[in-house]
């Protein structure tokens, strides 16, 4: 991995908040991913699954942890079985973890190999009476690939069928929702490499560049500060490309006057973040530019401080609405009677933000966390209000990622990125 050991103190305090919400009598069991193929031999990077990953820092595939706190035998209450290296995997795929290394990774002292795991799991399901299954169920998941995770729920509701089943998901979103200190400091080194991808762009900007290139000049920076690159797949979409929410296909030229909305940010150590900027190509905004990206600024700052504990996620969204149809009557999208004659369902503001402001972010982009119940500190969440505007070839969004407090207005991890107007010129300006 090209980011820096994390202290397995992180991965043993998340474990410990685990056990403390499992029933009487229970086993959990967390699966990492599929190595994914394309065709052929050929297959996607992997990506660790990120319950098992923040629950014992394990970073590679064929890895199962097990969480067993009322195991009769004191050493399996924590195991961690991972796949058996040899000099033919070494030769050809690299080092792989050994059981010293699992255990100094994870903080886990019994390591088996994976070959051992049908064994004793069979052994310590005999003293269960519950077992924890981890389902995907975050709200905008759309999963059609059978995952390695959902094999092996087939697996032990067949071959276990009298045990209890719970769900693991419950307790992920609420523990993984509220961020511990390292976590925070390994997200601020994701947005601290944002920061630098973005500084380098703006010398690097101007009528002419292609927007794959900017991909480039991005993934080049990400890279060589230890990031394994985008956080989530780039948009870089210039002039009316901006209209089109999740735009990934990069490949239009830039051209003089037209705005550029770049959605694009690091990932480090499995922790994303998640930065939405939107500059001038020519290095000037137009005044009609300026007027809709400080809208979209002031509605970003005035939701930021709404950002506090004891915060409803759905009532925060309907005040951000409210706010955003202020600012569209000032640029006169909307008039009075949009406004009155709006569909309480799909409210006017809609026509021109039609997104919601702030998620969860965290180990994914779109994270876990609780959304029905108050805000706490230490949540951290995206803000990201945005103005489309396809008659006029334009669209405005700005993001950055804060840190609930306990008291006052959350912390901005992204604060050092330039995001005034006035800023964003003169640094285009005095590099060209």
């Amino acid at each position: 991995m090209k980011y820096d050991i994390i202290s397995n103190s992180l991965f043993k305090k998340n474990r410990k908040k685990f056990m403390s919400q499992m029933k009487p009598k229970s086993i959990a069991v967390f699966n990492s991913n599929d190595i994914y193929p394309i065709s052929a031999d050929s297959t996607l990077p992997f990506e660790q699954h990120r319950d098992i990953f923040y629950l014992s820092g394990a970073d590679q595939e064929e890895t199962i942890l097990v969480i067993f706190p009322e195991a009769n035998t004191t050493k399996h209450r924590e195991v961690l079985f991972v796949r058996e290296t040899n000099e033919h995997i070494a030769i050809w795929e690299g080092e792989k973890l050994t059981k010293e290394k699992a255990t100094e990774v994870s903080g886990i002292e019994t390591i088996y190999w994976l070959s051992d795991f049908d064994k004793i799991f069979f052994d310590l399901m005999t003293e269960a009476e519950t077992i924890y299954l981890n389902t995907n169920e975050h709200y905008r998941q759309a999963v059609e690939t059978q995952t390695r995770e959902a094999r092996f729920i087939e697996k032990v509701k067949s071959g276990f069928p009298a045990h209890q089943v719970a769900r693991s998901n419950p307790i992920l979103q609420k523990i993984r929702g509220v961020k511990e200190p390292e976590e925070i400091e390994l997200m601020q080194t994701a947005c601290n490499i944002t920061e630098k991808g973005f500084r380098r762009l703006l010398g690097f900007v101007k009528p002419g560049v292609w927007e794959y290139e900017i991909e480039a000049e991005l993934l080049h920076e990400f890279i060589r500060n230890r990031s394994k690159g985008f956080a989530y797949s780039p948009i870089i979409a210039s002039g009316a490309n901006a209209n089109v929410l999740h735009y990934l296909e990069n490949n239009k030229q830039c051209k003089d006057g037209d705005l550029l909305l770049m959605d694009v940010a690091a990932e480090y150590a499995n922790y994303s973040s998640d930065l939405t900027r939107t500059i001038p190509v020519n290095g000037t905004f137009t005044k009609r530019q300026k007027d809709v990206y400080n809208a979209v600024l002031r509605v970003k700052n005035e939701a930021t401080k709404m950002l506090v504990p004891g915060t409803i996620w759905a009532d925060y969204h309907k005040e951000c609405g409210k706010i955003m149809t202020s600012e569209l009557l000032g640029l006169g999208l909307l008039d009075k009677a949009d406004v009155q004659n709006e569909n309480a369902e799909w409210p006017a503001y809609k026509k021109y933000f039609m997104h919601g402001t702030s998620h969860h972010i965290g180990l994914n982009t779109h994270d876990y966390g609780e959304l029905k119940t108050p805000m706490k500190a230490n949540m951290v969440f995206t803000v990201e209000p945005g103005i489309y505007i396809p008659d006029e070839q334009m669209g405005v969004r700005l993001e950055d990622d804060v840190v609930i407090q306990e008291q006052g207005e959350p912390f901005n991890l992204m604060a050092n990125i330039p995001i005034e107007a006035d800023e964003i010129e003169q640094l285009m300006n005095s590099a060209n």
